[in-house]
């Protein structure tokens, strides 16, 4: 069937958008896979700030290009879903990989986009095991905190020792 000028315009700008808060994308296969099936993974990246949508491909090379993004031609070829991560790329590309668990043989990933950089799916499962953004953040916070703990340590020691100092001296000359 058909779809017109307006239709693929309109698709287009769709693409375009999710392109722009897109921080990576993962392409899959889904070949078999039931509408309720589509739903519950829908439902799941939702959790991790991530949107799954099936793309026509000739028009979603059409939205990278406008969008600045590499076109990985190779991979746009067949049936495409396309899972993108707005905040949390790593998350999204664990919780796509959840999918190829859950569902398999129906949901294959193929390969995806991240940073400028195609990749393909053992580069997507290498990214799914990377840190989260929070966990990253509070090993950073970590990384900080930790040497003015011991500075504040060693401040409160010589602020402390002090009254033990003087306290030592008037002893000294009491007794003298």
């Amino acid at each position: 069937m058909a779809i017109s000028k307006e239709r693929k315009e309109e698709l287009v700008g769709i693409y375009g958008e999710l392109l722009g808060q897109a921080t990576g994308f993962v392409l899959a296969d889904y070949k078999g896979i039931s509408v309720k099936q589509v739903n519950a993974i829908r439902d799941k990246l939702r959790d991790v700030d991530g949107a799954y949508v099936i793309v026509k491909n000739t028009l979603f090379k059409i939205a990278l290009k406008e969008a600045g993004w590499p076109v990985p031609d190779d991979l746009l070829a067949g049936p495409t879903g396309v899972i993108f991560g707005a905040a949390n790329f790593p998350a999204v590309a664990k919780a796509t990989l959840g999918f190829v668990k859950d569902y398999e043989n129906l949901f294959v990933v193929k390969g995806g986009v991240m940073a400028g950089a195609i990749l393909d799916a053992k580069q997507v499962d290498t990214v799914s095991n990377l840190p989260s953004l929070d966990e990253l953040r509070a090993q950073l916070i970590g990384l900080i905190s930790q040497p003015a703990t011991g500075l504040a340590g060693v401040i409160n020691a010589a602020v402390a020792g002090v009254p033990q100092v003087l306290q030592a001296y008037v002893s000294k000359n009491e007794a003298a």
